[in-house]
């Protein structure tokens, strides 16, 4: 599985990213590589969190690929 980051601007300037496959992984950022830079420390902690619960984690070949 690999991760993928789908990113946005707003109408403000903020840049969202976001993973679709882990719900809630969002974050915004004043650039989208910022945005793209938060929304992968997220995953990791979600993902770090869900293995210490003993809860299933997809296994990961790249972990991430940003979206054009």
């Amino acid at each position: 599985m690999n991760l993928r980051i789908d990113t946005e601007c707003e109408d403000d300037g903020r840049w969202l990213a976001e993973i679709g496959e882990l719900p809630g992984v969002m974050a915004y950022g004043q650039s989208r590589d910022e945005a793209v830079a938060r929304t992968k420390a997220l995953a990791l902690r979600v993902l770090a969190d869900r293995l210490e619960h003993g809860e299933v984690v997809p296994e990961l070949v790249e972990v991430f690929s940003v979206a054009a």
